[in-house]
């Protein structure tokens, strides 16, 4: 696979999974340990299936190749959609979203100090403008907010930037059952938690209906893409691609619903893509040179 192939693949996974807040606005009962159950109990088997058609119908196999990096990679993969619902319940969307923007750094420091990838420049300069344009997307809503949700925001981004560097630990041949794990154990974390704050895991079928299209198709094929966009892509590179999502998901709801979205978000938006596509371009260039 070559790096442009791997970038536009990470770039389309951060696209689908920029949906899931516009799905989400349409769920009415269903809380969010219920949602994440019903989501990754749809994920898990997609993502089984097209690890299994990978690794030529041999998925246990597959897994067992996966080894510590693929438990560590899938908990790290609960801690961050588990984090991300947690900081969404005690503090500000805004804070939330500042935080979440710090997996890039952590990625970074990650894959250098575990895996010795180098962070090219243009990467840290590009992490920096990305940082600036989520900041003017949500300074209107940031606040010191609860400490328990601030401090969650920060461990689902610790979580997500350790999967991210699970997927290129030792360069092995599929790191896709790394997310299958993940999926695996979020449906019973999920469900455990449920029961013990009391979310009935039977809500509204409509409710259910929409939870399965997010685990079926958004969360699933973005998975799919960012597993294998992880072959090529370098792990601080990785996080600041999927970055699309937090870009998109306010447009999406704006431009389909009507949802109110500031001048802010639109201009912390243009500015963090421009930091995502000078990344990528840079990227694919230097790699082309050499």
């Amino acid at each position: 696979m070559q790096y442009r192939t791997g970038v536009a693949m990470v770039l389309t996974a951060g696209v689908l999974w920029s949906f899931q807040a516009l799905i989400i606005r349409q769920i009415d009962e269903a809380g969010a340990w219920t949602v994440l159950f019903w989501r990754s109990l749809a994920m898990f088997p997609v993502l089984m299936l097209f690890m299994a058609w990978r690794s030529g119908w041999a998925p246990l196999q597959a897994m067992r190749k996966a080894g510590v990096a693929g438990v560590l990679g899938g908990l790290g993969l609960v801690v961050a959609m588990s984090g991300a619902i947690i900081a969404f319940k005690t503090t500000s969307v805004a804070n939330a979203a500042f935080l979440f923007a710090a997996s890039p750094f952590l990625a970074a420091i990650l894959g250098r100090a575990i895996l010795g990838e180098a962070v090219a420049s243009r990467t840290w300069i590009a992490i920096a403008i990305a940082m600036v344009g989520i900041f003017i997307m949500v300074r209107e809503g940031l606040d010191a907010g609860a400490w328990i949700g601030n401090l969650a925001a920060l461990s689902s981004a610790i979580g997500f930037a350790a999967f991210s560097v699970a997927l290129r630990w030792r360069r092995i041949d599929d790191s896709l059952p790394t997310s299958v794990l993940g999926g695996m154990m979020a449906v019973v974390v999920a469900g455990l938690v449920a029961v013990q704050t009391g979310q009935p895991l039977v809500v509204a079928t409509s409710d259910i209906l929409w939870c399965l299209l997010m685990g079926l198709f958004t969360m699933s094929g973005g998975m799919i893409l960012y597993t294998l966009g992880s072959k090529v892509v370098p792990s601080a590179e990785l996080t600041l691609l999927s970055n699309t999502e937090v870009m998109l998901a306010p447009f999406w709801v704006w431009l389909i619903i009507g949802e109110t979205a500031s001048a802010g978000t639109f201009v912390g938006g243009a500015i963090l893509m421009v930091a995502i596509l000078f990344n990528a371009w840079t990227g694919a260039r230097r790699t082309v040179a050499a």
